[in-house]
């Protein structure tokens, strides 16, 4: 085998690495001894201490602000198809250790060993998104690691993430074997949902949820819910399965209101649920100057905040958000408050929750705190892992 060139750190920037991390940063590269002009994206390398001693190996991207990844702290391994198919396994034996049927995130990039690589699997339909150059040059690597693993009828890249432009990659959709249909049903906590795989947001589904939907259902029965930012419906559907009164789901998407109708049908519930059309604050304003209250709200909205210089912006969304929310609640409601952005970190949530109560004179209490589910592992050393945060609070009179 060839021998791999070497990424030299600046001194003492090898220790977060040593500490558990898997990133190095372009300003932690000695550009005088390994200029990152010599490297194309997504090569090979073996990443070296200051003073010369092998960290692992790894692939790099001189375009990119986390220039390199970490992929061995073993030199002896680099990413191929051997090493894809060992860590694919081991992320298999994980789920296949939790879940009954095969529904479920397969990889979810560093925290298995897989860092820029997320593989969500569908029964025997594989759909895989690739962000960073290094995973994208092993993309027939992975078709083939993925056929020896679980042995997919079909295998489609939703390679339409923003974040590929970051790595300085196209975006594409693209069905890579055999025939992925426009919607496929899956069954979550005894519901069934279709799900577009092809059209729809991220990979299609959001497993990452699926314990929370579960606490859920323990809220619900006899109660008006309130699920907005609905997208598949796969919190308000799941209420009137579970024995919700009534529940209106929101959200601004044409296809995904057709698609909650769809689900409520698929389940029988369509005369418990009533889709709305519109853009969520204004559903909420419109709402609360009617004076309709719920027993229970649920908020699982798309990340307010993607990058540091949003924070300020989305905080203010995410209180805004939060406290017109409790403004519709009934004098004994539960509030299911959801973020999925890193950047905004649980204390914060949990401040704009009390501030908001606070705000409408309502004593709150934290009922549960929930997280991603176990199919979304968090890497200790890499806290952007752990970016999913629910509260199930309820609000009182004071």
């Amino acid at each position: 085998m060839t021998a791999l060139p070497a990424l030299r750190l600046n001194k003492n920037e090898d220790r977060r690495l040593r500490a558990g991390h898997v990133w190095v940063f372009s300003n932690e590269v000695d550009t005088k001894l390994t200029p990152l002009t010599q490297f194309e994206p997504g090569q090979a390398v073996l990443i070296e201490s200051a003073g010369g001693q092998v960290i692992g190996s790894g692939y790099v991207n001189p375009h990119a602000l986390i220039c390199a990844r970490l992929v061995s702290r073993d030199p002896k391994y680099i990413l191929d198809q051997s090493l894809l198919t060992h860590r694919l396994n081991i992320a298999l034996s994980l789920r296949e250790r939790l879940f009954d049927a095969p529904y479920y995130r397969l990889a979810f990039g560093d925290s298995d060993g897989l860092p820029g690589l997320v593989v969500d699997r569908y029964g025997d339909i594989a759909v895989v998104q690739i962000t960073t150059a290094g995973m994208e040059k092993l993309k027939t690597e992975i078709m083939a690691a993925l056929q020896k693993v679980i042995h997919p009828s079909a295998i489609l890249f939703r390679n339409d993430s923003p974040t590929r432009e970051l790595e300085g990659l196209t975006s594409y959709v693209e069905t890579a074997l055999g025939e992925v249909p426009e919607t496929i049903t899956l069954e979550e906590n005894g519901v069934k949902f279709a799900v577009p795989l092809l059209t729809g947001q991220k990979t299609g589904w959001f497993y990452d949820q699926h314990p929370n939907r579960a606490r859920f259902r323990h809220y619900v029965k006899g109660q008006r819910v309130l699920d907005v930012f609905s997208y598949l419906g796969a919190w308000g559907v799941q209420a009137a399965v579970a024995g919700a009164e009534s529940v209106t789901c929101v959200d601004s998407s044409p296809k995904a209101v057709e698609a909650i109708h769809h689900n409520a049908e698929l389940n029988g519930v369509a005369a418990k649920v009533r889709v709305e059309r519109e853009d969520a604050f204004e559903m909420l304003r419109r709402l609360r100057a009617a004076r309709e209250r719920f027993d229970v709200v649920v908020i699982d909205p798309p990340a307010f905040i993607k990058r540091k210089k949003d924070i300020k912006e989305g905080t203010q969304a995410y209180q805004r958000l939060n406290q017109m929310a409790m403004q519709v609640l009934a004098k004994d409601g539960i509030l299911v408050s959801c973020s999925c952005s890193y950047h905004l970190h649980r204390d914060e949530l949990r401040d704009i929750l009390l501030r908001n109560s606070r705000h409408i004179d309502r004593f709150m209490e934290i009922i549960e705190e929930g997280h991603q589910g176990p199919d979304h592992p968090m890497h200790p050393a890499i806290p952007e892992t752990g970016y999913l945060k629910a509260f199930f609070v309820r609000l009182l009179p004071t």
